[in-house]
């Protein structure tokens, strides 16, 4: 387990925060309440430090035709939509929502060649609204493997303020390599072939990077 890097300048500003609050907490306030500041100001360094783990976990043998999470939390959507940015055509979408207790970092979801990364400014509605998906900030990435084309999005939520992404289009991603982080509450969409055969269900807990989400085509 380590700390991820797109929280240091939080971890920073949290730790002077904590600093300065106890300082001026021992200079004016009673023990008691002083006991009580110092432990607030643990709590929300550990919350800190929580939110931005980074877990160590291996890729172990991937098909060509697996499909894993691009992240921790917990399946919401799955249904066929219509998908108008770069498929405009029918496709399986399956969702998955962060809690701010997740790991919040993303890895792709297949290997290939990234066809698109784009970024897209917009609002910041409740991530389990299901106008977020094409209203909220976002990117959207696709990556084209050996058996099909898979899109999918980082949503920020209405606590996320911020999207991370290191995909560039042309890049060339193994699978499970990571992509991106979403601060502070959030949700990722995929994009699936008709044919796909999706392996979660509705209310599923999955992991990023290991649990299977689908299995493209032959």
């Amino acid at each position: 387990m380590t700390f991820h890097r797109e929280g240091i300048p939080t971890l920073l500003v949290v730790l002077i925060f904590d600093a300065g609050l106890v300082w001026l907490a021992s200079l004016f306030f009673p023990m008691w309440l002083l006991v009580l500041v110092c432990s607030a100001a643990l709590i929300l360094l550990g919350l800190i430090l929580n939110f931005f783990r980074m877990p160590h976990r291996p890729v172990g043998e991937v098909s060509d035709r697996q499909v894993v999470c691009p992240s921790d939390g917990k399946v919401v959507v799955i249904e066929e939509v219509e998908e108008t940015e770069w498929f405009k055509n029918r496709r399986i979408q399956v969702s998955i929502f962060m809690s701010p207790l997740n790991v919040h970092a993303q890895w792709a979801p297949i290997a290939g060649k990234v066809l698109l990364s784009r970024y897209h400014p917009g609002k910041f509605l409740v991530a389990w609204h299901p106008k977020s998906s094409t209203e909220n900030e976002r990117t959207t990435h696709v990556i084209e493997g050996k058996h099909g084309v898979v899109m999918f999005r980082q949503i920020a939520g209405a606590v996320a303020r911020r999207i991370c992404w290191y995909l560039k289009e042309g890049d060339q991603v193994g699978p499970g390599q990571e992509m991106g982080f979403i601060k502070f509450g959030s949700r990722v969409d995929v994009f699936l072939p008709l044919d796909a055969t999706v392996q979660v269900k509705l209310g599923d807990v999955v992991v990023g990077r290991e649990t299977p989400l689908a299995q493209l085509p032959d």
